[in-house]
């Protein structure tokens, strides 16, 4: 089976996450996919596979060498974005990529006027949706990739590796792929995500992130005879999305700019519920951020009354940065590992999250490494082959040069 095989076979499970369930994982779906990846583990020679009760997959490819090489590890998730529905995926491939205009479905085109990204790979076989979906790179390449990696080091014995260590988690796209990460089972001293986008990405920078939830108590009254006694919800809503800043909302920032962003709002007069999440890449004004909300609702009740809004913080995750810096040579041998793969690496901070970051944090630094989608989250998801194949070489030759 080759990596396209092994990809197209993934992204027919269904296996998005969701943000409003309970438990681990947050949807059994992914229970299904995860018994089906340990089986394959398990028919393609690799050993200590495992999957415990929450869908958390381990393995072993065994060392090919008796020199003292550090046991290393690479990871990628299983669910995908609840963002965008991972139902009857229908993917096909564009062969020869022209740079014209990808007619997805019956009034529905990828064009490179939208997504000028696409122009990067002309001549290359695009893995493309029809439209309706996201396509499932994010991250099922990364599992297609670094399983095809492993095929490859038993494949050519010659390659010299040490202990290799491999895992694929759930609920990723919700903040909890780490949650229940058993860092000491693992037993790495590193590893690395492959989960970025473009190929060449190398990221050890992520945002500080946390998630607002308000709660508005509204008072329904007749609207005729509501003066002084109603309590609008959904109008008191839109008056607190207007008062954080206007300019700092994903759609108006880039590179290491934060942001609030309003990920959901419903309800009515007697009651209104938003979701927002904060990010920041720097932990000083994260914090910043956090007090701006807070202070936002302290004015909204003053305004309108004690507990009208009810907010809770949480925070999701930390930049990675100080765990990953003192140990800046495994940037080194990524870095070089890219090149070897006729890659050209691009360090940059990412715009989101890995699980990587929670691991980082857990004792296991575990920079991010490209998995070769493009749009994640979005039915104008696409993958070139190309990138998934240097990809898979990047990992290969991350084990090759430990040894």
């Amino acid at each position: 089976m080759n990596i396209t095989e092994r990809f197209l076979s993934y992204v027919k499970f269904d296996t998005q996450s969701s943000e409003d369930a309970q438990g681990c994982p947050s949807t059994p779906k992914q229970l299904v996919f995860a018994e089906y990846l340990k089986n394959e583990l398990i028919s393609e020679g690799l050993t200590e596979v495992e999957m415990d009760e929450h869908g958390y997959i381990y393995a072993t490819l065994p060392a090919n060498t008796d020199t003292n090489v550090p046991v290393i590890g690479f990871i990628a998730h299983m669910d995908t974005s609840p963002d965008c529905s991972g139902k009857d995926i229908r993917p096909r491939i564009v062969s020869n990529y022209d740079g014209k205009d990808i007619i997805l479905s019956e009034g529905i085109v990828s064009s490179p006027d939208k997504f000028p990204e696409l122009l990067s790979h002309i001549g290359e076989d695009l893995i493309v949706t029809d439209g309706h979906t996201l396509l499932g790179a994010d991250d099922k390449a990364g599992i297609a990739e670094i399983i095809q990696a492993m095929v490859y080091l038993q494949q050519h014995p010659e390659v010299k590796h040490g202990k290799i260590r491999i895992a694929f988690n759930p609920d990723e796209e919700i903040g909890m792929g780490a949650h229940l990460f058993d860092v000491e089972k693992f037993g790495c001293q590193f590893a690395y995500t492959i989960d970025g986008s473009e190929v060449g990405e190398l990221e050890f920078e992520n945002f500080n992130a946390a998630s607002a939830k308000i709660h508005i108590n509204g008072c329904s009254v007749h609207p005729g005879y509501a003066k002084g006694k109603m309590i609008n919800a959904g109008r008191i809503a839109t008056e607190l999305v207007q008062m954080l800043p206007q300019d700092e909302t994903p759609e108006t920032t880039e590179g290491y700019e934060g942001f609030f962003h309003l990920t959901s709002i419903q309800g009515g007069c007697e009651s209104a519920d938003l979701s927002f999440i904060i990010r920041d890449h720097n932990r000083k004004k994260f914090e910043q951020r956090k007090e701006r909300m807070e202070e936002v609702i302290a004015v909204i009740n003053a305004k309108y009354g004690e507990s009208v809004a009810e907010l809770t913080l949480n925070d999701q995750y930390y930049n990675m940065r100080e765990k990953v810096e003192p140990m800046m040579y495994i940037i080194d041998i990524a870095k070089q590992a890219m090149q070897e793969a006729g890659v050209t690496p691009r360090i940059q901070a990412i715009r989101g999250g890995t699980d990587g970051a929670q691991l980082s944090f857990k004792g296991l630094p575990c920079p991010n490494i490209f998995a070769g989608g493009i749009n994640f989250h979005g039915p104008y998801e696409f993958c070139p082959v190309q990138s998934m194949e240097k990809a898979m070489m990047t990992i290969v030759n991350i084990c090759k040069a430990l040894a």
